[in-house]
């Protein structure tokens, strides 16, 4: 039989045989310090059956470095790089396409439209491929 069941049993037999001892008046007193032991125990059984399955999920501390390059940043996504250089090209584009010369508002509209309309794209294709990724289950 198991250590942990023979404690619990042995606990048992030295709460029935107090309470004869006692008498029925330290009932109560007796099964509340049986249940509080016995919830302790309940309690690390589960504790330590949550941190068995957390290990399983963690990460190890060998991959946990993996997912960011060797200046500590973690990795940015394409959709990002594209965001961020279509920002730093719309300065220049926007005084090129704003001036009297290149068509004034107007210019300043297409120039706006288009880089809005690239990056359309590119979130719309990113949000496809992540979706193509996706392990499907049963339900999918």
């Amino acid at each position: 039989m198991d250590t942990r069941q023979d404690d619990l049993r042995h606990d048992l037999d030295a709460t029935l045989q107090a309470r004869k001892e006692l008498g029925k008046e330290y009932e109560n007193e007796l099964v509340d310090s049986f249940m509080k032991r016995l919830d302790a125990r309940l309690d690390a059984r589960v504790e330590r059956s949550v941190a068995e399955r957390m290990d399983d999920y963690a990460p190890s501390h060998r991959d946990r470095g993996r997912d960011r390059d060797r200046r500590g940043w973690a990795p940015v996504r394409s959709g990002n790089r594209l965001a961020v250089l279509s920002l730093a090209f719309g300065i220049p584009l926007t005084a090129i396409a704003a001036s009297p010369e290149s068509g004034g508002f107007a210019g300043l509209l297409a120039c706006w439209a288009g880089i809005v309309g690239v990056n359309f794209a590119a979130a719309l294709g990113n949000r496809r491929d992540r979706r193509d990724q996706r392990p499907r289950g049963d339900w999918d």
